[in-house]
């Protein structure tokens, strides 16, 4: 039977820890399990929630993966390309916001966790690379990038935090032990033939998003607590925020350069004008009022994590997808301005305006909580506005969408106590 000792002796800003397996000194070798250094993010100082630069290099590779995710969508707005493109999404931004709670936790400008982010951002070009064929030839490429990053990045977390944030610890055994099983569906859908594909990687998303609700409860060792997660509001807030204007930087992007190729005409400018009218409008909707809350709120609450699992990794993703599809109705509207409106610039104009305003009103009723009434008004007027939709030019469908988000804007605004009348 093995004899096992551990010595904990601490040189300045270092621990060392000393082991003895039956007499023999293991020494520094204990680095391979868990690290000497403390790499953890400064808390309580005046930069210390500073969104670091190479997290917005990270970011990079996502406006790649959000672009490919809207041209995959353009090119099938059937119901399967629909489904399958909400997949893609959310799987891109699983893997998006599980690198964020971990570099809220890290310090990214310490070396091993730049570099990790770098090897990150290798596997996110293969991902995203991929999502054009993601349910045909290159299904198991996007399969093993996402495992890969996805327990990769939590395998390390593991590693940095085993001696220096117990709890932290046992949080990160946890999410990889459900991060493995999820994976040997993503990995089977990779193999399996494309038609079903979609089971397997449907299951698998499954058990990630179910995952954070439940506490990532395994036997012995049990569930987490929001409470435990101990994160900096203001990082996660502001890194949110980011990712809104990554999003919204595409579809700006997708407007332009439709626009460039185009013969430069009266109506052609008109309908250039109405899809960077809806950018801004959509820009307004998120940080005129409710970004600025949301963050005075988690900065606030004496439980961070509990906001941050419902109001940034879950709703979120809905504020993303809304203007994925609005960019897809942009560039539907830029190709054909004029003539009847047809059932995908219908659906994509309106569906993708609603799905944006549904996101917002969740995101605002669990912050502030109370229902935004001019976001259920601009619900009320998408309803209307579909049932006289084929009547609508592409162009007055989008022109009409625009000023839907501007009325909820100004409502919004009005309604605000004049001490809250600013922007962030």
């Amino acid at each position: 039977m093995s004899i096992f000792k551990e010595k904990h002796f601490i040189f300045g800003q270092k621990r060392i820890i000393l082991r003895e397996v039956n007499g023999k000194n293991w020494g520094k070798s204990v680095a391979f399990f868990g690290a000497i250094q403390d790499y953890s993010r400064r808390r309580g100082e005046a930069d210390s929630a500073r969104v670091d630069f190479v997290e917005l290099f990270f970011d990079l590779v996502f406006v790649f993966a959000i672009t490919q995710i809207s041209h995959f969508l353009l090119h099938d707005l059937s119901l399967k390309g629909l489904a399958e493109s909400a997949l893609l999404l959310t799987a891109v931004w699983w893997v998006w916001v599980y690198t964020m709670w971990v570099t809220n936790w890290l310090d990214p400008a310490t070396s091993p966790v730049r570099i990790m982010l770098f090897v990150l951002m290798l596997a996110g070009l293969l991902l995203s690379t991929s999502i054009p064929t993601a349910f045909a030839g290159r299904g198991l490429v996007f399969a093993v990038a996402f495992v890969s990053m996805q327990l990769g990045r939590s395998l390390f977390m593991v590693w940095a935090v085993r001696h220096h944030n117990r709890t932290n610890y046992r949080n990160f055994l946890r999410i990889a032990v459900w991060l493995a099983m999820s994976g040997c569906f993503w990995i089977a859908g990779g193999i399996a033939e494309p038609e079903t594909r979609i089971i397997y990687w449907t299951i698998a998303l499954a058990i990630e998003i179910i995952g954070p609700a439940l506490g990532f409860w395994i036997p012995r060792l049990g569930a987490s607590s929001t409470a435990e997660w101990d994160i900096s509001g203001d990082h996660m807030a502001e890194r949110a925020a980011l990712f809104i204007i990554i999003a919204l930087g595409e579809s700006i992007l997708v407007s332009g350069a439709t626009f460039a190729e185009q013969e430069w005409t009266i109506v052609s400018f008109a309908a250039f004008l109405t899809t960077f009218t809806a950018s801004v409008a959509m820009w307004l909707v998120y940080f005129n009022i409710g970004q600025s809350a949301a963050h005075h709120k988690i900065a606030e609450t004496d439980d961070p994590g509990r906001i941050a699992r419902i109001a940034y990794t879950y709703v979120h993703v809905l504020l993303v997808a809304g203007i994925i599809v609005v960019a897809v109705s942009d560039e539907l509207i830029l190709a054909h301005p004029l003539g009847h409106s047809e059932l995908a610039t219908v659906w994509t104009s309106i569906g993708g305006t609603a799905l944006y305003l549904i996101g917002n009103l969740l995101f605002k009723r669990y912050v502030t909580g109370r229902l935004p009434l001019s976001h259920l008004a601009g619900l009320v007027l998408c309803a209307l506005l579909a049932i006289v939709s084929a009547e609508l030019s592409p162009l007055t469908l989008g022109a009409a969408t625009s000023v839907i988000l501007i009325i909820v804007t100004i409502w919004e605004y009005m309604g605000q106590p004049k001490t809250r009348h600013h922007s962030t």
